[in-house]
């Protein structure tokens, strides 16, 4: 099947003159050096954990200087206020305190409305609360809005400031589909949902089919995914002072020549759930050259698309996990259709010619973590580590898992980590076909663009770059972050196969 891309427009806008310059792990920008310098505030933490007294979601996920967003906050404090925090290093406290609001009455809304079928979710309801003007002085980055109310309540909203004229050489993405997919406020998401199902059979019958941003975030204390598997990287590439901007998964779905103005696109954390426009902006980014990183496992792997609210456009997210029950099926563009799987039918295209491997299951949630082991110490991403074939870093390994599979890959693909899970703490989407799951961490070069492409293999690598813990006798933070700086300041530099043209060697591995 072909699958025709979307393009650059003809006209790049121009961007504000930027200094930058080469440092350690990349390309840096002294605007991020600065930034990163002024007084932080460790004040933007929740430390007693979110209250569900009070809750609020955004009219937007993302948004640029000069515009407005609303809020829409339901809690049971008399007032509260708004407190707006830039998230990075600085100094490391964390965060910076952009703006907050004066004392905001407050008022309990009522019970958000399940739409029967799809079992949607949504407050679009809600009356506004208050709207927040984006001035200069949101400086573009990631955001948490933090609900403070008068009794204590305290819970976040998060907003990506983006700078449409932005030329930086990283490209964050945040990925609020998948944030969204697993949001379970009002009791429904794309995996779980209230009533009875039919025992061992998935997906669950109760799920939704139809998710909304017109809702709070059940979890991540209203944050959704961005703290646990976003923010450890968030706050790394600020610390380092790299030539950074950030845009959202709507962002690409909506300006889809984005991707190509920068050097690479960087997926972050979780990044499962993908719509048609966001995934042949990233293709055809690629073709031009433009590297990949996914630091998630399991990319690519679920198709949404989006649909209009009474909120605004593109403010609901489908995904009925079943090409025949999808209304648009046999209607339309089948490219279009929402089967359980991108590679499911009638879509019928597999991320593993993109990402470089497919998904292959998790690890049992409770059971821990497992070391990462290196497996091409040679390669460029070790450089400096003093790592050896077969080095293990512990606490890395966890959750979701990229297997290399023989049967289907780049034919240059190279694999620079094999981290075995052992079966017993694992879930195999392909049943016990060795006794152990494998992590592998790849990467491949395109023969024609020579754009890098770099997986992870595990959805914990982000969260194994927080901070340590103090006292802790184990951590993988460090080497971790050695690595990942590695890998950014090969892929700052342009086209990566240019550089390090990848080198197939999974038959030494796959024996």
């Amino acid at each position: 099947m072909i699958h025709p891309h979307h393009q650059p427009p003809k006209h790049k806008p121009t961007p504000a003159k930027v200094l930058t310059f080469q440092g350690p792990y990349g390309k840096e920008a002294s605007w991020v050096v600065a930034e990163n310098k002024l007084p932080g505030t460790a004040a933007w933490r929740i430390t007693k954990g979110a209250s569900p007294d009070i809750a609020g979601f955004a009219s937007k996920t993302y948004a640029s200087v000069g515009s407005k967003v609303t809020l829409y906050v339901s809690t049971k404090a008399p007032s509260f206020r708004v407190e707006a925090f830039r998230m990075g290093f600085y100094q490391g406290k964390g965060a910076r305190l952009v703006w907050e609001s004066a004392p905001v009455p407050g008022h309990l809304k009522a019970p958000c409305v399940v739409t029967p079928g799809v079992n949607m979710v949504s407050c679009d309801r809600w009356a506004p609360t208050l709207k927040v003007k984006i001035t200069p002085a949101f400086v573009q980055g990631d955001y948490l809005f933090k609900l403070v109310g008068s009794g204590g309540q305290q819970s976040y909203i998060p907003l990506t400031v983006w700078d449409p004229t932005s030329g930086a050489a990283y490209l964050v993405k945040n990925d609020v589909y998948t944030w969204q997919a697993w949001n379970p406020y009002g009791g429904y998401d794309f995996y779980a949902g209230l009533g009875t199902c039919p025992s061992n059979v998935y997906p669950l019958c109760s799920r939704a089919r139809v998710v909304s941003f017109d809702r709070p975030y059940g979890y991540g204390e209203g944050a959704g995914d961005f703290l646990g598997s976003e923010y450890p990287f968030v706050r790394f590439i600020e610390e380092h002072g790299l030539d950074v901007t950030y845009v959202t998964d709507v962002t690409v779905e909506q300006h889809p020549g984005i991707v190509g103005y920068h050097r690479v696109l960087l997926s972050l954390g979780h990044d499962e759930c993908w719509s048609l426009g966001e995934r042949r902006a990233a293709v055809a980014a690629e073709g031009a050259g433009v590297n990949m990183v996914f630091f998630g496992a399991s990319p690519i792997l679920r198709h949404v698309r989006l649909q209009a609210s009474p909120l605004g456009s593109d403010r609901e997210e489908v995904d009925y996990r079943d090409g025949t029950a999808d209304p648009l099926n046999g209607k339309g563009n089948p490219l279009q259709v929402t089967g359980n799987t991108w590679s499911s039918p009638p879509a019928s295209w597999s991320e593993v010619g993109f990402v470089g491997e497919n998904y292959i299951g998790f690890v049992v949630g409770g059971t821990g973590t497992f070391p990462y082991v290196v497996a091409d110490p040679k390669a460029w991403i070790f450089k400096g580590t003093g790592l050896r074939a077969g080095s293990a870093v512990p606490g890395v390994i966890a959750t979701d898992l990229d297997e290399f599979d023989p049967g289907d890959y780049p034919a240059n693909l190279e694999i620079l980590g094999h981290s075995p899970v052992p079966l017993r703490d694992a879930i195999s989407e392909d049943g016990d076909l060795q006794g152990f799951l494998a992590s592998d961490m790849t990467y491949w070069t395109d023969p024609a663009s020579h754009a890098g492409i770099f997986d992870s293999g595990t959805t914990n690598w982000i969260p194994s770059l927080a901070p340590c813990p103090v006292g802790a006798r184990s951590c993988p933070a460090a080497m971790v972050g050695k690595i990942t700086g590695n890998l950014l300041s090969l892929f700052g530099r342009g086209p990566a196969g240019r550089h390090q043209p990848s080198e197939a060697n999974w038959r030494a591995i796959y024996k």
